[in-house]
């Protein structure tokens, strides 16, 4: 079994504190909303993470969900969590109230989700899912589509999924072939999808696929695709259940990790077209379905450092607790493996970029809070810019930092890391998969160079520098370790702007922003969390400045931004290299060059 407990100190000082609660009490309908009941939440979330849906981690990843005919059985004990899920109110946690939703902010039900993933995230893609389904058809479905399914969505007792992907069309949606046939009140679609993430399962009564399909006569390319709610069920008037609709689960893929969540390929249409109804207007498709990937490209980023923590969570244990070897300078003494420098750093490696990875994490979905719940029109509008900004940052740089730090969890095992009973193999195969569903790193990257980098001329990412040098002229202290700090971090943000002028300069020649792109978004990925964390120091040194006797934890922030500062920050240097003198090199090469 794989222990888990929620790093809720953590996740309160991130929010409390580095965001800073006030700030989220002061969103339109959060009147309610106050450090006393956004810590209690975060108490019962860890509850039921780490006694119900840790212990179900290991049994999930050996057993997998199974199929038989076109019937999916997710693994023992599954469908009770679900339940117990449910009826504790998480699916709704941050919903619309008007559909049954308790209302509560992005920022907070981020922390939430953190654990849900952390302690397995196979099931966590569940609820994932169906969120992004809500959010859809909540901002693009008209009446009809919402009063049929948004409460039933809501409260989980059905749950949604996306169905984008089909064999011959996968990051590239313009070559999209499934049909949708007009036909009365609805439409019917045929056509075959793949890698559909709980696109059958034994956990709700119903599932409400969003499926992505073309019209007769629709344009050519992106422009042509409109999206549709298909239910598995048909649903009646009245919200009950219907006849069966004409949609089938025909396999499930093997995979390297996530073995529990069954991903399935879905068949549209085999005995002459399943049942689907538009959601907005039609060729409008991809635009809406964008609201349920920014979603989940954010959640998926949540996912690569919710898994870290949990593989550091697990290798702190066993350092810990191995006995081997003796301490560098001390050869009388034989000591558990934390006292070598080379796992210290390992650990502190894992650590420190938790807590960055933690800070952006929450600090993209407060932007999205402000972005939504603000009163102020000019805080909305940076706000959104802000949050599209780090969305790709969260979701890139987070997931292959994740992956990165499941290997080192592995590595500090050792040998015990490499056999399966341990568990740390089992949080390197589930990381695998984040730098690739929901756009790869290299969409990511593209994404943030062209879009949100050149396309506004750098307005966005020059705000983001303006409040980085605004934490470097608050820094200016005598105390020796955040002076290492500010150094180290007045480098990092040096280089981002370097970049960020170069990227400018040269926007005449896409192919040398295409090569820079990768290296770009690790650059800024890498300073923002530097950012964050020089901010916790500083926050941390007053609060130990003003005797307060949470002494361990607020040190233990300044070692950390102190390790990140010297250990990670300067690969920023590294990386303006390799982008101001290594992109043309990328852009010339040939087919022939390899």
């Amino acid at each position: 079994m794989l222990d888990y407990n929620a790093p809720l100190r953590d996740m309160r000082f991130v929010l409390n504190e580095l965001i800073g609660f006030e700030r989220i009490g002061q969103l339109n309908g959060c009147d309610e909303i106050n450090q006393e009941l956004s810590d209690a939440v975060l108490e019962e979330a860890n509850k039921l993470a780490s006694d119900v849906l840790a212990p179900l981690n290991r049994v999930g990843d050996i057993e997998g969900s199974q199929l038989d005919g076109s019937v999916v059985t997710t693994p023992t004990g599954w469908k009770d969590a679900y339940g117990a899920f449910r009826d504790s109110g998480w699916c709704s946690l941050s919903m619309n109230p008007e559909y049954g939703g308790q209302g509560f902010p992005k920022v907070i039900a981020t922390a939430v989700a953190e654990m849900w993933d952390s302690s397995n995230m196979s099931f966590s893609l569940c609820p994932l899912l169906t969120n992004g389904a809500i959010e859809a058809v909540e901002q693009h479905g008209d009446a009809l589509l919402k009063s049929l399914y948004l409460e039933k969505l809501v409260s989980g007792e059905w749950a949604g999924t996306m169905n984008l992907t089909e064999p011959q069309a996968g990051s590239d949606l313009s070559t999209v072939r499934t049909k949708a046939t007009p036909s009365g009140t609805h439409y019917l679609i045929q056509g075959q999808k793949i890698y559909i993430t709980y696109g059958e399962h034994d956990l709700t009564d119903n599932i409400i696929h969003l499926v992505l399909a073309r019209t007769p006569d629709a344009p050519t390319g992106t422009k042509g695709i409109s999206l549709f709610v298909v239910p598995k069920y048909l649903v009646n008037s009245d919200g009950s259940l219907g006849d069966r609709n004409d949609l089938r689960c025909i396999s499930l893929e093997h995979k390297l990790g996530i073995h529990a969540s069954p991903t399935a390929v879905m068949s549209y249409g085999d005995q002459g077209g399943a049942v689907g109804y538009l959601v907005g207007e039609e060729n409008k498709g991809l635009m809406y379905m964008f609201t349920m990937m920014n979603a989940a490209r954010h959640a998926v980023g949540r996912e690569g450092m919710a898994i870290a923590e949990a593989s550091y969570q697990l290798a702190h244990k066993y350092a810990q607790t191995r006995v081997q070897g003796n301490v560098t300078g001390d050869q009388e003494n034989t000591n558990t493996i934390i006292g070598h420098p080379d796992v210290k750093r390992m650990l502190m490696l894992m650590k420190s970029q938790v807590e960055a990875m933690r800070a952006v994490n929450y600090l993209c979905a407060f932007e999205y809070d402000l972005a939504e719940r603000h009163g102020d029109t000019d805080v909305r509008a940076l706000a959104e810019r802000r949050g599209d900004l780090l969305t790709p940052i969260v979701k890139g740089w987070s997931t292959e930092i994740g992956q990165k730090l499941t290997s080192v969890g592995v590595q500090i095992h050792g040998g015990m890391g490499f056999v399966e009973e341990t568990g740390a193999a089992q949080y390197l195969r589930d990381s695998r998969i984040t730098t690739i569903y929901e756009g790869t790193t290299g969409i990511q990257a593209a994404d943030l160079v062209g879009r949100k980098t050149l396309r506004d001329g750098g307005k966005a990412v020059r705000e983001l520098i303006a409040d980085m040098k605004e934490t470097l002229n608050s820094m200016n202290v005598d105390d020796k370790s955040l002076q290492i700090i500010r150094d180290s971090f007045a480098q990092s943000v040096e280089d981002v702007e370097a970049v960020v002028d170069w990227l400018l300069a040269n926007s005449n020649d896409p192919r040398l922003a295409a090569a820079a792109a990768s290296s770009y978004l690790h650059l800024v990925g890498i300073a923002c969390g530097g950012w964050l964390l020089a901010r916790s120091a500083v926050l941390s040194a007053a609060q130990l400045s003003d005797g307060n006797t949470d002494t361990v934890f607020y040190a233990a922030k300044i070692d950390a931004a102190r390790f990140y500062a010297t250990q990670v920050l300067p690969e920023t240097s590294g990386l303006r290299t390799a982008i101001v003198q290594g992109s043309e090199t990328i852009a010339d090469l040939g087919v022939s060059s390899f």
